[in-house]
Parts: structure tokens; sequence; C-alpha cells
């Protein structure tokens, strides 16, 4: 399927405007293919050729003005309209379309809990070929009338409000104006939670295998949503501007979530079996505020073309934490921003494939290259120089802007340039400077503070690599005289760094404080560093910073240090030794034990000192676990079930592990819920604890006692992470085989995949990392973007620190021609894994051969 160009698309929206679309679909036709009907009626303002696309498995009938097509004539999905006349025309086709097993264009679940079948459609970038026919670009917005024949027992959802005429016939209310990419169906026997606000119908769906657990948490999930739909009200002046707002949850979809107007789609796993910390309770209310400001920044105005997608999810993503912290309970979001998210912008940002949150347009010449952009610079970097950019030009000015936008492109497409001219008619700042040194530039500025003491007072000096301005605020910080290890904050203040490399300096006439902390609060975007005395200080002080925020400032300035060669790894480890058993916030115990476990222990240490940095690990769970024992633990359920799942990801020993299963229980708690269990069998497979047989046995055992979707995955991980010859080539078989009747779904691929690598196995899977960059080339071109991106995620040799492992990938780029997909995820893999390589080398470990 060739890629949409830029010019293309740009001719075609020269030559045609589409007014409308009207869609038949039949989901009654079994298990592998749906019937699909399209009517599109369209103008040219000229006489001239286009195309339409569509990617069926047998086109049937094509007319164009009555007169019928070859259907034939279709190459490359590509369907050739040729001499067209100016005026009115009307474009019919009848198709049998695929439904898809990877997520992409109509994807088609039955669920192993209870046999019920679901169906529904993600038609993102250029997905909706796959389900009906269009003219698949953004700028040709049309309305879209959907109809839909189903089984008799199930319920359709759409854009619009879905209306039941006849036996198993739907009928969808015509959309507003929007773009093909966002139109969207979900079919199927849903559990169903309705209610209205605001003179409008809302509604939560879920499978019905998930249907208790969707009912325990359906007042939060509607409080959530009323919650964010008013706070927007507030903000915005232009009204919610659909018919309903329905959410359905989803199985096995690829992304967290997606913002089709009037019917959002989300990953069921928002739909908690098991318990969580309030923290994912929280990231769950941040995706609902997310996918909610689409409704206005992506769905109302839309991108003209796929360089500006950080238009859409940029601004999402910054209205997501700031809507979420304003307007519920979950008040601290931006410590979670910045531990859980901003490290994906800064590790993106300094990679051979970063790009400007804002590329130019001819630097994203198709859609192929468009998906690649789908990271963290277009959401965490992009949000976070949104931040800086309500903080430098004041909230009000930004928001008047905003407002200004949506009234000037409602119901059409914009381009960057569009956007800061709409916040330029509300400030006196030079918002166009700002956007060329923030949107048009790659990297990562660096601010150094430098201390010089005098007798009558002291001076800072601010060092500042890099090429953007930056307004951040400047923490000073002493010690308290009765308590040395805990930290008062003396005084907080504003300072603007010019956008220039240089130093930007200030003289105070009192003692030097004990720490300095550049961009206290995390206003911008900046890696920082500690003078001397600072470091010093936080060493020992660190978790008694009083604002978890000033913390998690802290300790991304720590990860930064490690990932940079200027930390020892294991100095990481001391200060997480000393300060997370007293850390009381969530995202920063989570993020901070994930770090530590999944880089410094795996892949910045070397082999040898592994051991010793995973039982750091597991004192600081059990001392977590100490401190939250008792009857009063349950205010603390949160942090001692993060302790819980890092003393079991940690375990260097099987005993302990099997006795909580045997138990059913940790002791003191909490009971073991399907979540855990599944972690619990999923270490002791690599461990290889017990007699293997017996280890399978008691897998086998566990998918008969939770035969779930999520019981599947469980099974899987485990038996791939077995440390047996014949486990693991049964697990590389299942992944790589080409045989679509064979082929796994992207989620059982991804279970797999990651319990298949381990570094306790690092001799029984050394021969894989050649046959990985040998097979996976042929994989991803097989099984489209989708999988292949999960290939180079999910199934890349990780684990395998290597000289060797980066000498494949590197000759896999150069001879093994990568899909464009499959060639970013390597280029950052293999950039990763040089990095890791660095740090190993920068300690004093010889590398690895």
């Amino acid at each position: 399927m060739p890629a949409l160009q830029r010019d293309e698309a740009q001719n075609r929206a020269r030559l045609i405007d589409v007014h409308r679309y009207e869609v038949d679909l039949d989901f009654t036709r079994g298990p592998d293919h749906f019937g699909s009907r399209t009517v599109i009626h369209f103008t040219a303002r000229t006489a001239g050729d286009t195309f339409a696309e569509i990617k069926p498995a047998e086109l049937h009938r094509v007319t164009l003005d009555g007169a019928p097509l070859d259907p034939a004539a279709l190459a490359d999905n590509r369907l050739p309209l040729t001499g067209l006349a100016p005026g009115a025309h009307e474009l019919r086709l009848d198709a049998t379309m695929r439904y898809s097993r990877t997520g992409e264009g109509m994807h088609r679940f039955t669920d192993p809990a209870d046999g019920e079948t679901y169906v529904y459609t993600q038609l993102f970038m250029e997905d909706v070929q796959r389900v009906f026919g269009a003219f698949d670009q953004p700028d040709l917005k049309a309305t879209f009338t959907l109809t839909v024949t189903a089984p008799d027992d199930w319920t359709v959802l759409g854009n619009g409000i879905a209306t039941r005429g006849a036996p198993g016939r739907w009928t969808l209310a015509t959309t507003p104006l929007i773009s093909t990419y966002l139109v969207a169906v979900a079919a199927g026997p849903w559990h169903s939670v309705r209610t209205e606000h605001a003179g409008l119908p809302f509604g939560i769906h879920c499978r019905r295998s998930l249907a208790p657990h969707l009912d325990t948490d359906a007042d939060e999930i509607h409080d959530i949503t009323r919650r964010c739909f008013d706070r927007y009200h507030q903000m915005f002046d232009e009204p919610y501007p659909f018919d309903s707002y329905d959410q359905a949850f989803v199985p096995e979809f690829n992304a967290g979530a997606m913002e089709n107007p009037g019917l959002v789609t989300f990953r069921d796993e928002f739909i908690y079996r098991s318990a969580v910390t309030d923290t994912e309770r929280q990231t769950r209310g941040m995706v609902i505020a997310h996918e909610m400001a689409h409704m206005w920044f992506g769905d109302l105005v839309t991108l003209r073309w796929w360089d500006d997608i950080w238009l859409n999810e940029s601004f999402a993503e910054y209205m997501g934490f700031q809507v979420l912290a304003e307007a519920t309970r979950f008040t601290e979001t931006w410590t979670d921003f910045a531990i859980a998210r901003k490290g994906w912008g800064y590790d993106a940002d300094q990679r051979p494939s970063t790009h400007p949150v804002a590329p130019a347009p001819e630097d994203v010449p198709d859609t192929a290259s468009a998906l690649l952009n789908f990271d963290g610079i277009s959401y965490a970097k992009g949000a976070s120089a949104l931040r800086q950019l309500v903080a430098w030009m004041g909230e009000q000015d930004f928001l008047a802007g905003i407002n200004d936008h949506f009234a000037r492109h409602r119901f059409g497409n914009a381009t960057l340039a569009d956007f800061i001219d709409s916040l330029a008619r509300h400030t006196d700042r030079d918002v166009h400077a700002w956007a060329a040194n923030w949107l048009r530039t790659t990297g990562v500025d660096t601010l150094t503070p430098i201390v010089e003491t005098g007798p009558d007072g002291w001076r800072l000096d601010v060092a500042h690599t890099g090429g953007r301005p930056h307004r951040i605020a400047v923490g000073l910080y002493d010690q308290d005289p009765a308590d040395t290890r805990r930290l008062t904050l003396r005084d907080r203040f504003d300072l603007d760094l010019p956008a220039d490399t240089g130093d930007t300096h200030g003289i105070f006439l009192t003692p030097a404080p004990d720490l300095v902390l550049l961009n206290d609060g995390d206003l911008t975007y900046t890696k920082i560093r500690f003078d001397p005395a600072s470091w010093q200080t936080l060493t020992t002080t660190l978790a008694t910073l009083p604002d978890s925020l000033s913390r998690a400032v802290a300790w991304n300035a720590a990860r930064d240090l490690v990932r940079d060669g200027e930390l020892p790894p294991a100095a990481y480890l001391d200060l997480a030794r000393t300060h997370l058993p007293r850390e009381s916030d969530l995202a920063i115990v989570q993020g901070v034990l994930t770090f530590a476990r999944t880089q410094i222990a795996d892949r910045y240490l070397p082999h040898t000192e592994r051991h010793t940095a995973l039982t750091t690990l597991h004192a600081i769970s059990r001392d977590i676990l100490r401190h939250t024992e008792g009857p009063a633990h349950g205010t603390h359920a949160g942090l001692r079930l993060t302790a819980v799942r890092a003393f079991i990801d940690s375990a260097t020993r099987h005993e302990p592990l099997q006795e909580w299963l045997d138990d059913g229980t940790v002791p003191g708690g909490p009971a073991l819920d399907p979540e855990l269990r599944w972690r619990i069998l999923g270490r002791l497979a690599v461990l290889g604890a017990t007699p293997l047989d017996g280890l399978r046995a008691t897998i086998d055992a566990e998918l008969v006692r939770d035969p779930s979707a999520i019981g599947r995955q469980g099974a899987a991980r485990c038996h791939a992470a077995l440390p047996d010859p014949a486990a693991k080539q049964a697990a590389w078989d299942a992944l790589f085989t080409t045989d679509d009747g064979e082929a796994l779904s992207n989620y059982l691929f991804t279970a797999t995949a990651t319990g298949f690598w381990n570094p306790e196995q690092h001799d029984l899977l050394r021969p894989y990392a050649a046959r990985y960059f040998s097979e996976v080339p042929a994989l991803a071109a097989h099984r489209g973007p989708a999988l292949a991106e999960a290939a180079g995620r999910y199934a890349f040799p990780a684990t395998l620190v290597e000289d060797t492992t980066l000498t494949l990938g590197e000759t896999c780029l150069a001879d093994g021609d990568p899909t464009p997909a499959l060639r970013r995820k390597l280029t950052d893999q293999l950039d990763d894994l040089r990095r890791a390589l660095g740090i190993r080398a920068a300690h004093g470990t010889p590398p690895a051969v």
C-alpha cells in the first residue's frame, strides 16, 4: 500500500471538494470479512484526474455518476478517476473487506472468557481505506452518514447517536464536517452505563466479561468526564461540537485511546480487573481529559497535513494534565508528567531520529514518515513547550488566542502559522520568535548553576547550553538546623534566560543556600545540573524537598546524569536506597523503581553487578512494605502495591514468591489478584523455579483459573520466559510466523516478546540476536506498521548489551531493507544500546562481545 504523498494530497485538495459520505457496513458475513458500500458526493473545481483509496478483499462494483468503472483498475489500493469534468459527482463502491487482527482498520476480537465477538474501527492516518472507500486525507472534510447491519443482540456505536430500526439494522446520525480518519464504529454485545450531562447523552461501554469491573468504576469515570467537560466549557467559547459523548473501552487497542468525535475508544486495560494505584487511576483520568481536549483541537479544528500532528497531540497532552489537575481530585498531575512522561521526550530528543516539535512540511513528505512522529517529542516535549509558553505569555492571553483559533477555523483545517497568528493577536510578546526557537528546533538545553561564595554573600551564575529562551523558577533551600536531613524553602524566584548560550547571574547579600534547584516547579523543558555543594546536600535530603514536583525535577536530573555518563549507575541506586523508603508520592516511587529496574539493573550495570542491584531494589521494596504494614496500611495501599510489584520483579530467589503464591496473599496483604498471580508466575518462570514440567502445569492451571484475554497474555508471557530451549523455540516460532492463520494478535505478540528476553538467560538467548535481525524485516513487511512497531519495541534483544548486538543491528539497517516503521524503532533501539555501552565504558566496565 503506497504512502500518500503530501504533494498528491495538495493536488487532490485543489481539484476536489468532498461534501458527504453514505456508508453501509454489514457485520453478518462471517469471521473473516464484512461488507462495505460507499457513496461519495464530491465536486470537481476544474477538469482533471484524481483517485480514491480502498483496500478490499474484493471490489465488486464501482460507478462514477452512474457509469460503471472497471474494478480491475484498482492498483495499490488506488482507484483512478480520470477525465473528471467540473461540477458535482457521485462515486459508488461495493466491496468485501477483511477484518483486522492488528488493531488497524476494522479490528475483530472474540473474547475467550465468554465467546462474545466485538468489532471496532481504528482509522488513523490512512486506515479508513481498510473499511470503506474514501478520499483519505485530513483536509478533505465531509459529513458522514453510516448504516450498519449487525447480529440482533449487538449494539452499534458511532460518531453520532445510533438508532435501531429493523432487527439488526442501525443508523448513525449524520456527523458535522470531520476528517476521514475520525470516523468511528464499534459494534458488539456491549455492556453500557449511560447518563446525561449538559443536555447530551453520555455513555461508557465495555465487553460483557468486564461488566462488573466497569460497574465498580463507572461513577468515577462519569464524574471525571463531567468535570473535565465543564472545565473545558469554562475555558473555551466554542461549545462541544457533537451530539453525544460515548467512551468505549475496546479490546486489543494499540494506542492509549483515539479521539473519534462523539465516540472515544480506549484500550480496555483501563477497566481494572485487579488492584491499581491511585497514580494509575490518575493516568486513566488524564487520558479521558486528553481525548476530550481533542474534540476541539483535532476534531473541530484539524491539521491540514501531518506535519502539524503536534497541534493535535501536544495541545491535548498539555490540556489533559492541566484540566485534570484543575477539575478533579487529582491535583498533582504535573508530578506524574515530570516523572513518567517527560523522560520520554528527553530520550527521544537525544536520538538520531529526533525532529522538531513542528517539523518543516518538506520533512513530512508522506503518511509513512508522518506516522513516525507519534513519539515523545510530539507528546511530552510538545506539552512541555506549551506549558512553558503559558508561563511566558500568561494563561489569559494563551486562552484568548486558543479561542480565536477555534472561532476562525471551526469545522475546518489549520496550520502552525494559523495557530501562531491566533496567539499573536492576543499578546504583545513575540510569539513568532518563540515558535521559531521552541517548535522548529531539536535537542535539549542544559542549565547549570555556578555558585560562588564570599564574605558578604553569594553569586549565582546560570550557564545555559542551547538555543531556547526559558522562564524558570529557582528554588533556594536550607537544611533545617534541628534536623540537617530536612530541607526548608528559603525563597523561590522567577528568572528569564535569553535564547543565546551564555551565563545569567545574580548577586545575593545573604549566606549561600544549601541547595539551588533550577527549574523548580518544572515549567520548562531542559536538563538541569547541580553545583557540587547542592548535589552533596541533595544526596542526604532529596526525600525532604517540600514539594513533590521539586523532588521530581531532582530525580529527573539524577536520571539525566546517569544517561549522560556523569553519575555512576550504582550511585543512582544508592540515592534510591536512601530516599525511596521515605517518599510519599506514588508517581515518584513508581517512576524511580521502574528506571532503576529496567535501565540501571538490566542495561547500564554490567551483568556481574546485576544481582547486587536487584538485591538493593529488593531491600527498598521490603522497607516500603514494612512501613505500610498494619491496620492503617489501607491509607498507603498504593505504595504497598507498588512495593509488592517491585519485590516480585527484583526477586533473585523463588522461595518467597512461591510461598506467596501458595498462600494466595502477601503477608500483611494484599491478597493476590490475577495481575499479581501472573506477575509472580512470570518471575518464577524467568528464575526457572521448580521442575519445569511442574511450572508449565502451574501456568496452564492458572490459565484455567483465569481464561480471560489478559489471562491468555499472562500464560503466553510465562511460557516464553521459561529457561528451556524448546520453550524459546516455540515462542520464537509464534512470534515470527508470517502465516496469517497462525499469526498472533498484537497483544499476544507483545506478551510473548516481553516474556522471551530476560537478562538471566543470556547464554540461552544469545543465538537469537542474529535470528532477530535476520527475520524481523520480513515480518514487519508482511504484517504492517503496527506489528512492526511492536516487533521493534518488544521483540528487540535489548537485554543483550553487547557490541555484537550493535553490529548485527547496524548491518540490518544497512542491508536488511526494514520498513519505515521498523527502521525508526531499530534506529532508536540501537542508539539506546550505544548509550548503555557508553555508560558501562564510562564507569570502567569492559565491553561484552
